[in-house]
């Protein structure tokens, strides 16, 4: 019953910056970290950005000092900011989430949204 919905990927050309949105909704009771992951043509999907429900970042050392992770807790949102963008971002970004979905049950479970194309080229 929880859903994650990704917005904001489009066709950008380098250098240029997009941002992207994710919201979950549904039975949510916490939600601990949540992150952005990507895919591009022909290769594993990788993690790109995390945030704890404390504020702790973490990064892909490809995207360090170009993308900014950020979180509102109150709202269920995460939010990837991304800046200088290259060819080589080019991919599917995935939002996901560790969620407990209860008061009565202990621990997380792992969601994903279903994507959003992010395109980097002149």
């Amino acid at each position: 019953q929880v859903q994650l919905v990704e917005s904001g990927g489009g066709l950008v050309q380098p250098g240029g910056s997009l941002r992207l949105s994710c919201a979950a909704s549904g039975s949510i009771f916490s939600i601990q970290t949540m992150g952005w992951h990507r895919q591009g043509p022909g290769k594993q999907r990788e993690s790109v950005a995390s945030i704890t429900r404390g504020g702790t970042t973490n990064y892909a050392d490809s995207v360090k000092g170009r993308f900014t992770i950020s979180r509102d807790n109150a709202k269920n949102t995460v939010d990837l900011q991304m800046n200088s963008l290259k060819p080589e971002d080019t991919a599917v970004y995935y939002c996901n989430a560790d969620i407990n979905t209860s008061y009565y049950l202990y621990g997380t479970r792992n969601y994903w949204g279903q994507g959003t194309q992010v395109t980097v080229s002149s």
